[in-house]
């Protein structure tokens, strides 16, 4: 007799804990899901990255340090821009969904090697992390930007992630976005860049507060003649223009 009436408040307990964990769930979806979806339409006003670099400046009293940006609509940027970003950091953008399977499976095959754990992370990975979480790495930072990744390529046309991504990027030290950082090196509006100049700020995206677009070393010019070599390959600005580009050889 005191074994059925024992187990029924176990199972209540447990279908307690159960529904809570489920409205957390619920909740946890709704709290990330509501900002990748607001900024589908509104243009973000700053981005986790830049409160970051602030706060970091601030803390070291470097209380003169401040954030250059300027959001300018898909309309107003050069597609040569959006077009460098993509055959400098990602030539799968067009096709993948928010994560690159092949480079990461390579990057992998590596390491297991004996190499260097080299990045894999495409256009939307990087647009997920810079928005909305902090540099560095962990297990924990990792699973946010993978979970941010999906929310942003199920929310998100290609264009729009193109968009934000283009107007978010480091592009120099505290310089942040093609119009900012096309204003700061070549004196000229986003608009007017030209490919050579769209593949120099592409080529400082992976340290770009140690190369400069408009003073580059040997290695930056290199790096800029293989992008503008992809871009041209990549077929032109038809590649980030057209809904389904061929996919690159």
């Amino acid at each position: 007799m005191t074994g059925p009436a024992g187990a029924r408040p176990r199972r209540s307990w447990t279908r307690g804990w159960l529904r809570r964990l489920l409205w957390l769930v619920l909740a946890f979806i709704v709290v990330t899901w509501l900002p990748v979806l607001i900024l589908r339409f509104v243009p973000p006003v700053t981005s986790a990255y830049m409160l970051e670099r602030k706060v970091s400046e601030a803390w070291r009293g470097n209380h003169a340090f401040r954030i250059r940006y300027r959001w300018v609509p898909w309309q107003r940027i050069a597609p040569v821009a959006p077009l460098a970003m993509v055959a400098g950091e990602d030539q799968t953008f067009p096709f993948n969904h928010g994560f690159d399977v092949a480079s990461i499976r390579s990057a992998i095959e590596v390491a297991d090697a004996g190499g260097r754990l080299r990045g894999a992370s495409t256009i939307t990975q990087q647009t997920a992390r810079n928005l909305f979480l902090w540099s560095g790495g962990g297990f924990f930072r990792k699973g946010l930007e993978a979970w941010f990744t999906v929310l942003i390529d199920v929310t998100w046309p290609k264009r729009r992630i193109l968009e934000v991504y283009a107007n978010i990027a480091e592009l120099g030290n505290g310089i942040y976005g093609v119009e900012a950082a096309s204003e700061a090196y070549f004196h000229e509006p986003a608009a007017r860049l030209s490919m050579h100049q769209a593949a120099l700020l592409a080529a400082v995206l992976p340290n770009p507060r140690g190369w400069h677009a408009d003073r580059p070393s040997g290695y930056v010019q290199r790096r800029a003649a293989w992008i503008e070599q992809q871009m041209r390959q990549l077929g032109g600005v038809s590649y980030v223009l057209d809904a389904h580009p061929p996919r690159p050889k």
